[in-house]
């Protein structure tokens, strides 16, 4: 919207947004592999501040994930080859759903992952029966298994079969994780919309490597791992801008975001809401600060319906 002087934002501001039925007080969610369970930035963050959060990446059984070392920084992001190493679905729920249940006004959110697509039915069959889940996000985009993940995100007939499936069995919405290593990212938002997904999210990592010049080693043990972070922020607005203009549901955006200016971008590229990663490594309570800052963005920039941003990029 064209910002004036008679519309100064203050007051009456509406940061909130809402996708696939669920309200968000704003667009910022925690992404998926970078805080934790939830619970354990409870003392770094006011959770509730939050629009929410995805928790790590769940599986049908408990996961070590890959060896280290796991995590290089990079001069722009960083790379990871964490492997997605988490509890499994069912103590999830025994340990660490029912203390999610007693936080007030906070809306979480369960990553699912699988080897195949037994795995993928047998986790939602778990999850389906754990209360004060909000929706699914599937993660059919991992780089960094040696099978599943990336190989569904990235076929298109295994990624119509594996959300079709879930489709069927999700007692709760369902969010599709995209790939970004693919050839087109709208073939793909199209097939998993085609398919029932309720929302998509994307980018995931890019796939990356490094290597010691001293040693002639990897700097990762898994060789390849996931670059994030601001390095791969312009890439991950064009996809999500791509996406968008794909398909008639909501897309959530993710790729590199810091600060105030990135969440405006992302939206107007497309994003209903965004998801922060890379940023929660080295400042845990970016996140918060972050729904600050866009309070702050939006008074100095006249906008009092974050929302009304949505696919609002000028083409001249």
């Amino acid at each position: 919207m064209s910002p004036s002087p008679e519309n100064d934002g203050k007051a009456g501001l509406d940061l909130s947004v809402s996708f696939a039925g669920i309200e968000l007080k704003n667009p910022i969610i925690a992404a998926s592999g970078t805080f934790g369970y939830g619970v354990e930035f409870e003392d770094v963050v006011h959770l509730d501040k939050l629009g929410g959060f995805v928790v790590k990446g769940l599986s049908r059984e408990p996961m070590t994930g890959n060896p280290p070392p796991r995590l290089w920084e990079t001069s722009a992001g960083m790379l990871n080859a964490i492997g997605l190493q988490n509890i499994g679905a069912s103590a999830f729920l025994e340990e660490k759903l029912p203390r999610l249940r007693e936080l007030k006004n906070v809306v979480v959110f369960a990553n699912v992952f699988g080897y195949t697509r037994e795995d993928y039915e047998r986790t939602i069959e778990i999850l389906n029966d754990g209360e004060g889940i909000a929706a699914y996000e599937l993660n059919v985009s991992c780089p960094n298994t040696a099978h599943g993940g990336l190989q569904f995100g990235c076929d298109p007939r295994s990624l119509d079969e594996v959300v079709s499936m879930v489709k069927r069995m999700a007692r709760r919405p369902l969010i599709v994780k995209l790939s970004p290593n693919v050839t087109s990212i709208a073939q793909m938002a199209h097939i998993a919309e085609e398919a029932g997904a309720d929302a998509l999210s994307l980018v995931n990592t890019f796939m990356a490597m490094a290597i010691d010049p001293e040693t002639r080693k990897t700097r990762i043990a898994n060789v390849t791992a996931g670059l994030s972070g601001p390095a791969i922020k312009p890439i991950a607005v064009r996809m999500v801008y791509d996406a968008a203009h794909a398909v008639k549901i909501p897309v959530i955006g993710m790729g590199g975001i810091s600060t105030a200016a990135d969440v405006a971008e992302f939206m107007l590229a497309g994003a209903t809401a965004v998801q922060i990663g890379t940023a929660s490594y080295w400042d845990p309570c970016a996140t918060e600060k972050i729904v600050d800052e866009l309070t702050r963005w939006c008074e100095d920039h006249y906008v009092t319906r974050l929302r009304e941003l949505v696919g609002g990029m000028v083409v001249e």
